[in-house]
């Protein structure tokens, strides 16, 4: 059995954990992340992959990184939520730690994770994966591969363009997806609603003390829950927009399957409902035809760590015989 160390960096956790061949989590640390502090940073993730391996024998360490990573897989050119401009950490790190080491964009690892293990398993070859947090992340696996693009920063799902115009968004742009099937919109629409009709937001009023700043990501959902009627048309809004980014990646990518992840996964059918419907409505005729199913993701919030460390594992070599390395269609018996 080959083990591998999986590290998963986002701008409030540098989580690692020891993975096996079948994906199981064999053991975890966590640190918090000190998101202004470079140095330090790269010192926890050092930190927590000494501490690992020190009770584990392992073949390699995998990084996932939440940032836009160079084509080579080894600088991180830009994190929004950490201070990594230009970052050649897979340098730093390979020199701290002295073992194979596997440098992947956090999103690319947790859809090969549910890719591998995950809710998208049983795909023969392709597999998109949209996470849903306080912004829109994402990960698409096709032939059995991460597609990375050219420039190694595809699949930023979350800034296709949704409103010409529309609300503005962290990345500088306008109307993202993001700003509309998000966590953060999520809130902005609850609280919107609570605010305008508060006599169909009682319970969810109640829950946030009666304080429209109040609102947060769990409280509309416990809301939601119980049967609040803002928080329900707020699930309903995010669905409707996740529907039609789901309906566009279709359209250009036809996958197997479709996997929805990230902290507001959580809500289950609240999100995943509402956001059926957009989809089929959305594809009208083609939905006739075979077209990929919804999913939720499995692997919670070890998906990153998972995926980062399989990405890691030296692959097998395969076996000298009669007839490697031919192809089976020019053998004759």
């Amino acid at each position: 059995m080959t083990l591998a160390i999986g590290v998963d960096i986002g701008g409030t956790k540098v989580l690692g954990g020891v993975v096996d061949d079948s994906g199981n989590v064999l053991a975890q640390t966590r640190r918090d992340t000190p998101a202004h502090d470079v140095n330090r940073t790269r010192e926890l993730i050092i930190e927590v992959i000494n501490e690992l391996r020190r009770e584990h024998d392992v073949a390699a360490v995998g990084i996932g990184a939440a940032g836009w990573l160079d084509v080579s897989r080894s600088t991180v050119l830009y994190a929004p939520n950490l201070a990594w401009r230009n970052e050649p950490l897979r340098e730093h790190l390979e020199a701290a730690v002295d073992l194979p080491l596997t440098l992947e964009n956090d999103a690319n690892a947790a859809a090969w994770a549910e890719f591998r293990y995950g809710a998208g398993h049983d795909a023969d070859d392709s597999m998109v994966l949209f996470t849903i947090g306080t912004g829109i992340g994402g990960g698409i696996v096709l032939g059995g591969e991460i597609l990375r693009g050219a420039h190694g920063i595809a699949a930023e799902l979350g800034h296709t363009l949704a409103v010409p115009d529309g609300h503005p968004c962290g990345c500088g742009g306008r109307g993202c997806l993001e700003q509309y099937a998000s966590g953060s919109a999520l809130v902005r629409f609850a609280r919107a609603g609570a605010k305008d009709e508060p006599a169909r937001a009682t319970r969810l009023l109640e829950l946030a003390a009666g304080d429209v700043n109040g609102i947060t990501g769990s409280v509309v959902t416990e809301a939601a829950r119980q049967g609040d009627e803002v928080a329900l048309a707020a699930f309903g809004e995010i669905g409707r927009w996740l529907g039609f980014g789901l309906a566009d990646l279709v359209q250009i990518v036809d996958p197997q399957v479709l996997v929805v992840g990230g902290g507001v996964i959580a809500a289950g059918e609240l999100l995943l409902a509402p956001a059926r419907r957009s989809f089929v409505d959305t594809l009208a005729q083609r939905s006739r035809l075979p077209i990929a199913e919804i999913r939720a993701a499995s692997l919670g919030n070890v998906a990153g760590v998972v995926g980062a460390a399989d990405l890691a594992k030296p692959v097998p070599a395969q076996a000298p015989g009669p007839s490697a390395g031919a192809d089976p269609a020019q053998e004759t018996s």
